[in-house]
């Protein structure tokens, strides 16, 4: 079937009447680390937010802001995460918001405000404030990959994408960049992402089409099963576009979800490629399953373990380990029923019967893209986890990450 969609550059910028900048005020030791992202008209707002229950002021302040479905503008650190800072945090937060809306001439509850980096230290406010005043200045419609620059952390390279897909006569466009590297396990979201649109659509079905998406796409990623204080997915919509607004969830609104949902699978698989010291992609399918929930379960479980990624960063084809997690993962299965295949391969056949084949074995995980599958043969629901391998450096990157 033909996608209504196709690839286009400029990112956050894509669509019409977004500005975006990215600059350097030393908040890192190096890089860019303000960002701003600015809609010229004020827009619908869709967001989801970190479940983590020690989440940062800057996330807490911008649920609040995000209320009346409604923003202009959002402000982004990298370097530090203003979590479990306490009043001082808070204040910090809210100080980010005053200053971004008064550079930008906005309300105050028209502004988000995001955070990532080091956990517990206080942010240096001169060098942010520094920061939103410079990046203010430095707005522009090829702003995105400086904004995506800025919100790095751990990340090895710059992750952005933008999309057209023709709804109701009118070009859309969707744009996104994010960040995310390490500290990734959904619910909801353990990375920062930002997206935008000029499409004209009701609030309750922008939200409802960003839960979708992020359903499919950001909560179905881990990189080391851990879960951050400060991330969150927030969508911009102007309605700059000039197209009939959606208001139904009708074909218009179906083609945009479809868009929508590629942008958010693009930029997770983006993630999971630049996991902190990855070698490998890895899909986690389970199928076979009773529901839905259930085949998720086992796949998560399989994806965290950390017996099951290292195996796949030395190549070893250990497929009990996969076996193990299974049958760790609390759900009720037919240890007979079970196959397990790898890279199509299959290694472990119904009534537990063992196919060894030490020609094939040699050189199967010897790929950049692994594919994991396991079939239950209880039912006919399946699902999906990416994920990635575990390897030396990620214990390095993560045993000096302080700075």
């Amino acid at each position: 079937m033909a996608k209504d969609y196709q690839e286009i550059t400029g990112g956050v910028t894509a669509p019409q009447g977004f500005l975006a900048a990215g600059v350097e005020a030393g908040i890192k030791s190096e890089g860019k680390d303000v960002a701003l992202i600015y809609s010229q008209k004020l827009a619908q707002v869709a967001a989801v937010f970190t479940t983590n229950q020690c989440s940062a002021a800057p996330v807490k302040l911008s649920q609040q802001n995000c209320q009346d479905g409604l923003t202009q503008g959002i402000v982004i650190n990298s370097g530090n995460a203003n979590a479990c800072t306490g009043e001082r945090g808070w204040s910090d937060a809210e100080r980010m918001k005053e200053l971004t809306a008064e550079e930008l001439n906005l309300e105050q509850g028209q502004v988000l405000v995001a955070s990532t980096g080091v956990i517990g230290q206080f942010l240096e406010m001169d060098k942010v404030e520094q920061g939103i005043k410079a990046a203010a200045a430095n707005l522009s419609e090829t702003g995105s990959n400086h904004a995506a620059e800025a919100i790095m952390t751990t990340d090895t390279y710059c992750k952005e994408l933008a999309v057209e897909v023709e709804i109701g006569g009118e070009t859309i466009t969707i744009g996104g960049i994010a960040k995310g590297s390490g500290m990734i396990e959904p619910n909801m979201a353990t990375m920062l992402s930002f997206l935008t649109t000029d499409l004209a659509i009701d609030a309750q079905l922008l939200d409802q089409a960003l839960r979708k998406a992020v359903n499919n796409s950001f909560n179905k990623i881990s990189v080391d099963g851990d879960q951050s204080t400060n991330d969150m997915v927030a969508i911009l919509a102007n309605g700059q576009a000039d197209n009939l607004p959606i208001q139904e969830q009708g074909q218009a609104y179906q083609k945009f979800l479809v868009a929508l949902k590629y942008v958010t699978k693009v930029l997770a698989h983006q993630i999971v490629l630049d996991g902190e010291g990855a070698t490998k992609f890895v899909e986690v399918e389970v199928a076979g399953a009773r529901t839905e929930s259930e085949a998720e379960a086992i796949a998560r479980k399989i994806a965290n373990s950390n017996l099951v990624k290292t195996a796949l960063f030395g190549e070893d084809p250990n497929w009990g380990r996969i076996v193990a997690a299974v049958g760790a993962s609390g759900i009720d299965i037919d240890l007979v029923k079970l196959e397990i295949r790898i890279n199509d391969l299959l290694l472990l056949a119904q009534d537990e019967t063992v196919l060894n084949y030490e020609e094939e074995l040699e050189g199967l995980l010897a790929t950049d893209e692994i594919k994991l599958e396991v079939n239950l043969n209880l039912g006919e629901a399946s699902d999906q986890v990416w994920t990635c391998d575990l390897s030396y450096e990620y214990v390095e990157i993560n045993g000096e990450y302080h700075t």
